[in-house]
């Protein structure tokens, strides 16, 4: 074990069904390598009870995130955002998340994209919760909402970050993170570019596994264990130790998740 790291993974889905097979064998790899935090974003009604099985199973690991991921967002919105309510009347939760707009897919729901990510910010401001933001095709759409509702209490991360460098600015100025994570380690990834011109007490460390996984393993399932490679690649654009990474990194999750 690699007691030296204490790097934590800012967005997992160690429910999903691609872990299906070895998921106790992949959490164990990351937490021998250090990664000993994960967060864990919820999708929609249907992941509830498994993220719930897995936060009983790692009481010490694994933290929770309620909310109503935009792709999900259907004819049955109201009904989904009816279950996150009730969820987080019911327990305590570290953000709400993933919430968003998406337009990379389909645009047919963007109005109720826009109207389920407002209602769930507010509900961040109500129970004093970080969000947690899936923006993709929609950097415009997504920071349109977020002027909307700009407060002291509006925080969180930007997950999976992808934008330019003014788009970085103007997340970090509405009181967010950015969430780095395998696509800093793409050829075309291009936020490589410009990160060393952000204070690293504005990013977080994430996997979203099991997707986007990092170089050498692109276009493979991702796992936790990666959130190593991303400190990697950030030790080195940052001319840092990945101890000094992974200790700020995890600081700036804390400060985040309030744990």
């Amino acid at each position: 074990m690699n007691t030296l790291l204490q790097l934590t993974d800012t967005h997992t889905h160690l429910y999903s069904e691609e872990f299906d097979a070895d998921r106790d064998i992949m959490i164990q790899r990351a937490i021998n390598v250090g990664v000993s935090r994960f967060f864990l974003p919820s999708i929609d009604s249907s992941c509830t009870q498994k993220m719930y099985d897995l936060e009983k199973q790692y009481p010490d690991n694994i933290f929770l995130m309620m909310g109503l991921h935009p792709t999900y967002v259907k004819e049955n919105y109201k009904e989904e955002l009816a279950h996150v309510e009730k969820q987080l009347a019911s327990r305590k939760f570290y953000a709400i998340g993933e919430i968003g707009i998406d337009l990379y897919w389909d645009k047919t729901y963007l109005k109720e994209q826009q109207e389920a990510f407002q209602y769930q910010i507010q509900l961040a401001k109500k129970y004093q919760l970080a969000i947690n933001i899936h923006c993709r095709d929609a950097f415009d759409e997504v920071f349109e909402v977020l002027e909307e509702e700009r407060a002291a209490d509006l925080f969180g991360i930007f997950h999976c970050f992808t934008g330019d460098f003014n788009q970085a600015k103007r997340a970090i100025d509405l009181n967010m993170k950015l969430g780095i994570g395998g696509v800093a380690t793409f050829k075309n990834g291009k936020i490589d570019q410009f990160l060393n011109e952000i204070n690293l007490q504005h990013i977080v460390l994430e996997t979203d596994a099991p997707y986007l996984a990092p170089v050498p393993h692109r276009g493979k399932r991702n796992e936790s264990s990666y959130t190593l490679l991303v400190a990697q690649k950030l030790a080195e654009i940052y001319q840092l130790s990945v101890a000094e990474i992974a200790a700020i990194t995890t600081a700036n999750s804390k400060a985040i998740f309030g744990i």
